[in-house]
């Protein structure tokens, strides 16, 4: 066991609640750690650890340090965000494992990535395969999410600004995090039967908003993306509030560029079923549990010993039926058939059934006049 700094949620928008965590890591390089679950590791250079065999690595945020920073600030900044990067991923995945009953394929998580020619500061979870941008590392098979080193300031947790990086936001890490659960539950793009160098990295509405909701879990928030995306309104879909009541009404259909969008109606509407659930009573992981067996079972349609059998058509059929809410909602109801009533009316508020294709719910719930941004009540 070691300890780093880290940021606990706290329930507010910005980053957390600064603390030192334990955390079951060791060093395994100058700017990596290791667990059983994740590696995490600055590609940028530098040495912010040593192998003397110290337990104590907990290094300050230094405000995110960044490009106006001094050499001194960055490093403990660069440092700090290794440190919270694993702790946020080491959590999810161990819940994650907990609930499934079995681990996950380990993580690779790589800090400061794409970050030339010019700064970036997003994240992605990307698997082998053809990527834009192109990757110039040789991709786990497993999978790796990739965070950038940060290119804008915001409001720190206590006045002043705040280099925004992502290895410093839960809501980031969580969020690629969550991607890998998908990947190695419901396989959205049917991977399992593609070449082992040929994968799919694209996601669904159903990937992004299943990972939006572990995010929200592990925050405990439905405003998961309020500190870096606090200019945004609660009412507007880019702030990918969950406890706005969005609904099948606001799916947009067509491709590119729409799976962030039509996943808020995915997840806030796992969120309201989430709290229908502990408001009777439940235990929240009583529901996570019944999504992550539900991704189970959607992803088990075909298996890998179809690979080389199966036709392109059945193919592009299989991941059409990964595609559709009904098809996830379905699986969940049966992966918890006594916990179905109170999720399935939960579920109906944001016009998803388990019958119907994505574009019929949509048409149902334009004809019934459901509300698009309507907040939840309560």
């Amino acid at each position: 066991m070691i300890r780093v700094g880290a940021y606990h949620e706290d329930g507010t928008p910005g980053p957390g609640t600064l603390a030192e965590v334990e955390l079951d890591a060791e060093v395994t390089g100058p700017a990596e750690l290791w667990s059983p679950e994740v590696t995490v590791r600055d590609e940028r250079g530098g040495t912010f650890f040593d192998d003397s065999g110290g337990t104590d690595l907990a290094a300050e945020p230094a405000a995110g340090g960044g490009p106006l920073a001094e050499a001194g600030a960055e490093r403990r900044a660069r440092a700090f965000g290794v440190g919270n990067t694993a702790y946020r991923a080491q959590r999810l995945l161990r819940s994650a494992a907990r609930l499934l009953g079995r681990p996950l394929p380990h993580l690779t998580v790589r800090i400061g990535a794409h970050d030339t020619p010019v700064r970036w500061g997003g994240g992605h979870y990307r698997l082998p395969g053809e990527t834009e941008p192109a990757e110039p590392y040789r991709i786990s098979w497993a999978g790796e999410v990739h965070l950038g080193g940060g290119d804008s300031y915001l409001p720190g947790p206590s006045g002043g600004s705040y280099f925004h990086a992502p290895a410093h936001d839960a809501a980031v890490v969580c969020h690629e995090v969550g991607h890998h659960i998908c990947r190695h539950t419901a396989d959205f793009k049917v991977n399992r039967l593609r070449p082992p160098d040929g994968q799919h990295s694209g996601k669904n509405a159903l990937d992004e908003g299943t990972a939006d909701f572990l995010t929200a879990t592990q925050l405990g928030t439905p405003d998961i993306h309020g500190w870096h995306r606090g200019h945004v309104p609660p009412w507007d879909q880019r702030r990918r509030g969950l406890d706005r009541c969005w609904t099948m009404a606001h799916l947009r259909p067509g491709r590119g560029g729409q799976a962030h969008a039509n996943g808020t109606v995915w997840a806030s509407a796992l969120w309201s079923a989430h709290r229908a659930v502990l408001e009777g009573g439940g235990e929240s992981d009583r529901f996570v549990g019944m999504l992550l067996r539900g991704l189970v079972r959607l992803g088990s349609g075909m298996g890998a010993e179809a690979a080389g059998q199966v036709t392109a058509a059945a193919l592009a059929a299989e991941r059409k039926r990964r595609n559709q809410f009904s098809s996830l909602l379905r699986e969940m109801t049966e992966a918890d058939p006594a916990l179905a009533p109170v999720v399935l009316a939960a579920m109906a508020r944001h016009g998803i059934h388990p019958e119907g294709s994505n574009r019929a719910l949509r048409e149902r719930a334009v004809a019934a006049a459901l509300p698009e941004v309507a907040p939840l009540p309560g």
